[in-house]
């Protein structure tokens, strides 16, 4: 076998399986891994792919989200390769069926005392096998903090916030950051 020269460096970079060893985790990748292969769904592949990422990709999805993706679809199932969280700003909450790897107690609760239910991913697989009548949903990526910071701060024209030791007068707030001392980018 020749090696391609220009190419040889070049490397697929993804995962073919999830690094943790949590072993319902392997059996669920298991069990979406012959989906995605016996089917020609493309659900079971996206939730396959998602299964196997790291937790900061996996973002948690709040119930007020959860509610507002939902609205005018009734009879579907919620799908989310995630957590999914409560969120105590909102109160009405509608008839859902909702699968998830992880429900906070309160989510579970809420969803449940509302008629809903909460189901797992094996669960799904039986009732449908190809995604039939669900919806893949997901948690906002950007939302941590780490974001924040993803940049260059005090460039011109960048709202990147700097690492400071402390939010104050002293820190961080004399030339370059207003106009009476010096100049204010």
């Amino acid at each position: 076998m020749g090696i391609d020269i220009q190419h040889h460096h070049v490397r697929k970079n993804r995962r073919e399986a999830p690094k943790s060893e949590d072993p319902y985790l392997r059996l669920l990748v298991k069990l979406y891994r012959f989906l995605a292969r016996r089917t020609d769904a493309k659900f079971n592949q996206i939730v396959l792919r998602r299964l196997f990422m790291s937790r900061a990709n996996r973002q948690p999805l709040s119930m007020s989200r959860l509610v507002k993706q939902m609205k005018g679809r009734d009879g579907k199932i919620a799908v989310v390769v995630g957590t999914v969280t409560d969120d105590n700003r909102f109160h009405e909450t509608p008839k859902l069926s909702v699968c998830a790897l992880r429900f906070t107690e309160a989510a579970r609760n809420r969803i449940v005392s509302a008629g809903g239910e909460c189901i797992t991913f094996d669960q799904l697989a039986l009732r449908s096998p190809k995604g039939q009548n669900t919806v893949l949903l997901q948690g906002p990526r950007k939302a941590r903090e780490a974001y924040r910071h993803f940049g260059a701060p005090g460039v011109p024209h960048s709202k990147v916030a700097p690492y400071v030791r402390s939010k104050g007068r002293k820190f961080e707030k004399a030339r370059g950051r207003r106009s009476s001392r010096g100049y204010k980018v």
